[in-house]
């Protein structure tokens, strides 16, 4: 039997680990964290074709110097001296432009709506009963600067062939009569669907686990052995595992760990912060983003959960937790009549994003090391096409023709 050592526990690496051992691997999910320190499991839970818009656009890096020195932005960039932070912004603004978002639009959609497909599928698999909807996403706006680009990017949905439309006040009111908002309106995206990720990712696990893989976890990857190009073994703190084929999906870790390949891999850090609140005190029926604040609110079953800010910082730099005030604040600014208290520390999660210098995903076979596939650098999309990376990761190990063409997020697009 064919051996796949996937390093990553985060929905990527057991997406891919899901559909290899489905192919007939014998699969080793190895990661340095555990489940609580990923970024799989505190996030949105959005499953969003809606979101084909990439990080790197125009106008995000003036407005981010805008938001530099308020503790409470959704957007902030730790100042400091670092080279691959510099060779990383250097990157994602000439990658800020209008021609990178409209060239990244339909390779976005496509994947996707694949990886949607994906979930459905998943959904129906025995052992597989975590929280899924779809409802659609309302995307909440406030201001007519903001309304105005909400319409048009409806528009630019629909010729995609999304299911999307502007609501006024009085139209979002018709679909979530229970909550008062203070808003202009929203764009809804019926195309969107949300889950909750915890369950999400426990269902997965399981299924690894009864199906003969391994999990290691708090193991560290220490370094790779090479014959005739390709990586036989995997070298870690807590033994040594032999490899045909190595996944690499650590998330945010992954420019170090591409690093030990000899791959240049620009990606940083971006951390949100997240809570869960009662689910009776907000009676939303979907998920709704507030769009002035970047605040992701998720109702789930019994729970809501409020995420947002996207900080570029160190990983090892203790948590801001001041910025959760601005998400709580946020809240306020839209549901007014709804009571939000600022949670305590202890209830706060926090996870990183893994933010490439294009902000589109890094997914492909390297041609330099054959038997190594590189899935990461999702940003905030990693569980939206966490389960459609992982079947393309199973359709290149097995080198048939895969189902979304990967020309734009491949790993070595920067050398």
């Amino acid at each position: 039997m064919k051996t796949a050592i996937v390093i990553g526990g985060g929905i990527i690496g057991l997406s891919s680990a899901y559909y290899l051992s489905r192919a007939g691997w014998q699969v080793t999910v190895i990661d340095k964290g555990n489940r609580r320190n990923n970024c799989s499991t505190g996030n949105a839970g959005y499953i969003c074709p809606s979101h084909f818009v990439p990080l790197a656009t125009p106008g995000i890096v003036s407005q981010g110097l805008k938001w530099m020195l308020n503790s409470r932005s959704p957007f902030y960039v730790q100042p400091r001296l670092s080279w691959p932070l510099i060779q990383w912004g250097i990157q994602f603004m000439r990658s800020a432009t209008a021609q990178h978002v409209q060239a990244s639009a339909r390779p976005l959609r496509d994947i996707a709506m694949f990886s949607m497909a994906c979930y459905e599928e998943l959904k129906k698999e025995p052992g597989f009963d975590f929280f899924y909807a779809h409802d659609g996403m309302l995307e909440a706006v406030q201001t007519a600067e903001n309304a105005h680009h909400a319409q048009e990017t409806a528009k630019i949905a629909r010729d995609l062939g999304l299911d999307a439309e502007w609501l006024d006040k009085d139209g979002v009111k018709a679909i979530e009569p229970d909550v008062e908002m203070n808003i202009r309106g929203a764009t809804w995206f019926r195309c969107d669907a949300h889950c909750n990720p915890e369950q999400l990712v426990q269902n997965l696990e399981q299924y690894l686990l009864k199906n003969g893989a391994v999990l290691q976890v708090d193991t560290e990857v220490t370094g790779f052995s090479k014959q005739n190009g390709a990586i036989t073994q995997v070298q870690t703190d807590k033994g040594t595992y032999n490899a045909d084929l190595v996944v690499l999906a650590t998330g945010s870790w992954s420019r170090e760990m591409a690093a030990k390949l000899d791959l240049s891999l620009p990606l940083v850090a971006g951390r949100g912060y997240s809570f869960l609140a009662n689910a009776s005190d907000f009676p939303l029926r979907r998920p709704v983003i507030l769009t002035e604040g970047r605040v992701a609110v998720s109702p789930f079953e019994e729970q809501i959960r409020f995420g947002g800010t996207m900080e570029i910082t160190p990983i090892n730099t203790p948590p801001r937790y001041k910025r959760v005030e601005g998400i709580v604040q946020s809240a306020r600014d839209f549901f007014p009549q709804l009571k939000l208290d600022q949670p305590k520390a202890e209830d706060i999660w926090y996870g990183y994003r893994p933010c490439s210098a294009d902000g589109l995903p890094y997914i492909g076979r390297l041609q330099k090391t054959p038997n190594v596939i590189v899935a990461t650098g999702h940003s905030m999309l990693g569980l939206s096409l966490g389960a459609g990376t992982g079947k393309l990761v199973a359709e290149l190990a097995e080198e048939e023709v895969v189902s979304v063409d990967l020309g734009v997020f491949s790993p070595e697009r920067f050398g």
